[in-house]
């Protein structure tokens, strides 16, 4: 089978289970990317988070919106440019991030059982050269894409 067929299905299975465990623990990946990001800078403007989520701004603000309604965050205009919204993590939104942490940490125990350090070294570098051999050109559009698949459970 060819080694980039077999990664495909590889990797929609993964997508599949990732989903479900991040659904299990009441988010998804979008969500989880967003959280995150924002548990790393105290807030972001919107633009700022559609780069460092590998997305556009359009498709961010759709789930901007569903999570300002869930109550993970809030978005306010920049009083130093009005046109700009910063966007930063409620109480609830903490709350959140530390679930889907556990969650994520705990998929990833699962995707290493059975497998020696040596062995996930060696799978995250292999990872890697396929990414290199088909050139990474940063264009969002698979990213996009992902996020796409979440647009009614955000």
């Amino acid at each position: 089978m060819p080694i980039g067929l077999q990664l495909t299905r590889s990797a929609r299975v993964v997508r599949r289970a990732y989903d479900e465990a991040l659904a299990e623990a009441g988010g998804s990946l979008p969500m989880w990317l967003v959280l995150m990001n924002l548990t790393a800078r105290a807030r972001a403007s919107q633009r700022e988070l559609a780069a460092a989520v590998g997305i556009r701004e359009a498709t961010l603000t759709h789930h901007l919106n569903a999570m300002e309604a869930q109550g993970l965050l809030t978005r306010t205009r920049d009083p130093d440019n009005r046109r700009v919204h910063l966007v930063a993590l409620t109480d609830a939104g903490a709350a959140a991030f530390l679930r889907l942490r556990a969650a994520t940490v705990a998929f990833d125990g699962r995707l290493r059982r059975g497998m020696s350090d040596e062995e996930v070294a060696a799978a995250g570098a292999l990872l890697t050269r396929l990414v290199a051999n088909v050139g990474d050109t940063g264009d969002t559009q698979a990213e996009e894409s992902d996020f796409g698949s979440e647009r009614r459970g955000s």
